[in-house]
């Protein structure tokens, strides 16, 4: 598997900046709005966006309890924001009827790095990748994970950068910024699990 095909769920926030980034680091982008449409893709990116507004739209789209299977059932998944909630196994302060999708031992607090006024951009030393520019918009962060997962890179004392297995999350956006070297490392997530599949 050269060219993975990786679909975005776009039921709301930066997906098309997402499926560009994708598209950069040598993968097939698309859309996915449909629960038969997950079947189509080796991986999945969860984008920024309001995790409450995703979780409700999910549920809308019955794409909610395909994707918790699909992510359960070993799916690569990255999110990014937003994403990284929706990954979260528990949220430390969830909107009334909020549930995430899981996939990631971690307990993460919504908009901990602050509100919209409070965006910043700094640069992120992610492991296995180097220093990256993060974006960080009303940027959640992780308060603590279980054995299983493992810390990629940390701001200010706080953790932004997690993976657990096929699971990708980070509190900033990558895909606003045009380096496009923390969706290579998902597309190589992505490889390296189909590759072992098919052994």
């Amino acid at each position: 598997m050269n060219t993975p095909v990786i679909g975005v769920l776009a039921l709301q926030g930066d997906v098309r900046e997402h499926l560009i980034a994708l598209a950069a680091a040598d993968a097939v982008a698309r859309p996915v709005r449909r629960p038969e449409e997950l079947a189509e893709v080796d991986g999945l990116v969860i984008p920024g966006g309001e995790s409450t507004t995703i979780s409700k739209l999910a549920e809308l789209f019955g794409l909610a309890e395909p994707l918790r299977e699909h992510i359960r059932n070993g799916l690569p998944v990255y999110g990014s924001c937003a994403g990284l909630i929706m990954l979260a196994d528990k949220i430390l302060d969830p909107r009334s009827g909020q549930e995430t999708f899981g996939g990631i031992d971690m307990i993460v607090r919504r908009n901990a790095f602050g509100r919209q006024n409070e965006s910043f951009e700094a640069t992120v030393e992610v492991a296995g990748v180097g220093g990256v520019e993060g974006v960080f918009i009303r940027a959640p962060w992780v308060e603590s994970v279980g054995a299983a997962a493992e810390v990629l890179a940390e701001h200010d004392g706080h953790i932004v950068a997690v993976r657990q297995g096929s699971a990708l999350a980070t509190s900033f956006h990558p895909e606003l910024t045009g380096d496009h070297r923390v969706h290579e490392l998902f597309v190589e997530m992505v490889r390296e699990k189909h590759t072992a599949g098919s052994r």
